[in-house]
C-alpha cells in the first residue's frame, strides 16, 4: 500500500485492516515455521505494513 492510500483511509478502516493484516502475518508466520515460504521477504513486507497502518492510526487520533 502506498503512503496516500493509508493516509486516505478512515479510522475504522485503518483498524479493520490492521487486524486483516495481524492475522496474515500470523498464518504466514506458522507457515514458514512448518515449511520454509518461497519468498520470506512477505514477512517483513507484512509487518512494515502493520507498522505504517498504526502509525497513521496514532496521528490520526492525536490531531483530533
Amino acid at each position: 500500500m502506498k503512503n496516500e492510500e493509508i493516509r486516505s483511509l478512515s479510522n475504522e478502516e485503518l483498524k479493520e485492516r490492521i487486524a486483516a493484516e495481524r492475522e496474515s502475518l500470523t498464518k504466514l508466520k506458522f507457515a514458514h515455521e512448518i515449511s520454509p515460504i518461497e519468498n520470506p521477504t512477505k514477512i517483513r513486507h507484512s509487518r512494515r505494513l502493520i507498522a505504517k497502518l498504526e502509525t497513521e492510526l496514532r496521528a490520526k487520533e492525536t490531531n483530533k
